[in-house]
């Protein structure tokens, strides 16, 4: 996939690094790797990818751990829950059209103060809102 060599090379313009970019490289890496490996991958890949654009990962910019495994979580559920075996243009368009990769998606499950945490961008962070409050299974 030239998304994801790009993305390891590093070669991949800044402007391309889209929302939807970002799930793409963490379905290919769910669908190709145990799911240890594909968090490594993906959480290296952001962190590097970030630098080689003039981005820092910080405390307050760049990557984020709970964010980042959050959607990788739901990304695997997604690829076992459907049964998925090869990334097809198919696969892919119905994948996209998930509600749970929408921006906002995330705030059913964490308020914007922990989300928006230091501690919460820096090491995963459960969800911080009332089971109740949430629709759709939990992340964990």
């Amino acid at each position: 996939m030239n998304l994801i060599e790009k993305f390891e090379n590093c070669t991949l313009p800044k402007e391309e690094w889209t929302h939807t970019n970002h799930f793409v490289m963490a379905l290919w890496y769910c669908m190709h790797y145990p799911l240890p490996v594909a968090i490594q991958k993906i959480s290296g890949g952001i962190k590097k990818y970030n630098e080689s654009v003039g981005g820092q990962n910080t405390d307050e910019s760049g990557y984020h751990e709970t964010i980042t495994l959050f959607y990788t979580s739901k990304i695997a559920d997604y690829i076992i829950t459907n049964r998925i075996t090869t990334l097809t243009e198919p696969v892919l368009t119905t994948f996209l059209q998930q509600p749970f990769l929408k921006k906002e998606y995330l705030f059913q499950f964490y308020s914007q103060e922990c989300l928006m945490s230091k501690a919460a961008r820096l090491h995963w962070k459960a969800p911080d809102l009332p089971l109740t409050s949430q629709t759709g299974s939990p992340p964990y």
